[in-house]
């Protein structure tokens, strides 16, 4: 029970190691070895074991919560923004903008191109921005709240595929996922075919 207490806690912070167990690709024995030797544990039959049971865990966890995020986004709908822009300002400008957020000591402002140009006015605020963007935003039902991973999920899907997200908002049933605007269709199809 130890031993397997043990290789539980060794790979819950490795998140790799996780996703080869999950994903049945990882080599046990060669795993069983390098736990053994981190750990100081001479019976590698147990930590394989443990290695086992917890695969086992974790690919039916993955399972279940790859259902319910997928059974929220189903329920979602999406919205694209085209023409955006992002500002990264040290201070409030009170600028007409389609979203506000305050982190820290900075103000990240979503715009249109036309309040983009306002900012010219107040050069010696800007730390940052970025024309050409295009806002994909997905309503999903209140339970976006409390479902794990589902913001793991989109972001992993548009990683997969090479794309950069240049800003990210996640507010209530809101998320809003900022892209290149040359990267927005295929941005937009590949969270289109999930949403269904």
């Amino acid at each position: 029970m130890s031993v397997a207490r043990d290789v539980r806690n060794y790979l819950k912070d490795k998140p790799f190691l996780l996703e080869a167990l999950e994903k049945n690709i990882a080599n046990l024995s060669k795993l069983a070895r390098r736990i053994g030797k981190d750990l100081g544990i001479k019976n590698l039959d147990a930590i394989k074991a443990g290695l086992r049971r917890y695969a086992e865990d974790v690919r039916k966890s993955k399972q279940r919560r790859e259902e319910r995020v997928l059974n929220l986004l189903k329920q979602s709908k999406i919205t694209i923004l085209d023409n955006v822009c992002t500002a990264i300002m040290n201070r409030d400008v009170g600028i007409e903008n389609r979203a506000k957020m305050k982190v820290d000591s900075y103000f990240i402002y979503l715009l249109d191109k036309f309040a983009f140009k306002d900012l010219q006015k107040y050069k010696q605020c800007i730390e940052k921005t970025c024309e050409n963007c295009t806002a994909i935003i997905v309503t999903s039902p209140k339970e976006l709240e409390v479902t794990p991973g589902v913001i793991a999920f989109l972001t992993s899907l548009l990683a997969g595929q090479n794309i950069n997200v240049i800003e990210f908002i996640s507010c209530y049933t809101e998320t809003i996922i900022v892209v290149d605007r040359a990267d927005a269709m295929k941005s937009y199809e590949i969270i289109s075919e999930v949403i269904g």
